[in-house]
């Protein structure tokens, strides 16, 4: 019985090139697509950190600040405890954080008559966000003053927002503090500051 002949041809130089081509292109391609991926995880990382860090994203859950915050609305929190009055601040209070607008200061005196109208040292507050005011939850002794490195806050929802009128969340320690609501980015159709 004869041996088959096998076939012993080499590639042709056109071939060769081609095949060079095509390493080459695969190399390239896969150390541009490595590259992205680093960059792409380095750009989160960075994200993830300033949100962490500096500007947390928060959900809204509940109705204590309607109108001028809704349930599910994405807001961008500022760290920081320098506040005025009308700011909207977060902070935490056991596992949750709150979002609350800022009535008084350490030292100040908050009163709060039968009818919702809140003073701070004697002076009224003029709150044009609010739609109604009420005395709501309120089991404090009127009138409160504020303790030292802390701050009183309220809901804009009064007569449904358990805040610092109730010992249950009572006036806000500074290491609480998150910091305070600044940028609306969720929905769409309310994007902006929030006031």
């Amino acid at each position: 019985m004869g041996r088959r002949a096998v076939s012993g041809e080499l590639p042709s130089t056109d071939q060769l090139r081609t095949e060079l081509h095509r390493e080459r292109y695969r190399k390239r391609y896969r150390q541009v697509l490595r590259s992205t991926i680093f960059m792409l995880i380095v750009v989160a990382a960075a994200a993830v950190l300033v949100a962490v860090l500096f500007m947390p994203v928060l959900q809204i859950y509940g109705s204590s600040m309607v109108p001028t915050l809704s349930e599910g609305d994405i807001v961008i929190s500022v760290k920081g405890t320098d506040f005025e009055k009308g700011d909207i601040v977060s902070f935490y209070s056991g596992n949750k954080i709150l979002v609350k607008r800022y009535i008084a200061g350490p030292g100040q005196w908050v009163d709060i008559d039968e009818d919702g109208n809140v003073s701070v040292d004697g002076e009224l507050l003029d709150e044009p966000y609010l739609v109604e005011k009420a005395l709501g939850d309120c089991n404090i002794r009127l009138p409160y003053q504020v303790p030292d490195e802390r701050i009183f806050c309220m809901g804009d929802h009064r007569s449904t927002s358990v805040d610092s009128r109730n010992t249950s969340i009572g006036s806000i320690a500074d290491e609480d503090i998150v910091g305070k609501i600044v940028f609306r980015i969720w929905p769409l159709d309310r994007f902006g500051s929030v006031q």
